[in-house]
């Protein structure tokens, strides 16, 4: 089980997972959205994710999520690189629903140490989704 207070947030109801620093100044992190997100979306069906190779600028859309409710835009949270896409979600879309701080995530993002440092901690978010 995910340690849900080591993650990172963003106000757009992602989560990020940070990897440990690759010594050359970079890391690799996980991201995926929150339950909250999946629970709000309903019934994933669809999942759209940016491609191996994609130089990803914080804050810009970099993909869409499809339920039977409707469909979101997925943003990136912090600049980097995807270094690989979780083809489990995109086979099975309803992994963002059941699984969505395990085996729904959806992208790993090489970025450089620190990118994730201004982001939401899991006090915040809490506050940022009940407010």
């Amino acid at each position: 089980m995910t340690d849900l207070s080591a993650l990172k947030y963003t106000e757009e109801h992602e989560w990020i997972a940070t990897g440990p620093s690759t010594g050359s100044g970079t890391q690799t992190v996980s991201i995926g959205i929150t339950d909250y997100a999946a629970e709000k979306l309903g019934d994933v069906v669809f999942v759209e994710l940016p491609a191996v190779g994609a130089e990803l600028t914080a804050g810009a859309v970099v993909g869409e999520i499809e339920s039977t409710k409707s469909v979101g835009e997925l943003y990136a949270p912090v600049a980097g690189t995807v270094v690989e896409i979780n083809d489990a979600v995109v086979d099975d879309p309803s992994l963002v629903n059941a699984e969505p701080f395990e085996g729904g995530w959806l992208i790993k993002v090489s970025v450089a140490d620190g990118a994730t440092d201004d982001l939401l901690d899991r006090d915040a978010y809490v506050a940022l989704t009940e407010g």
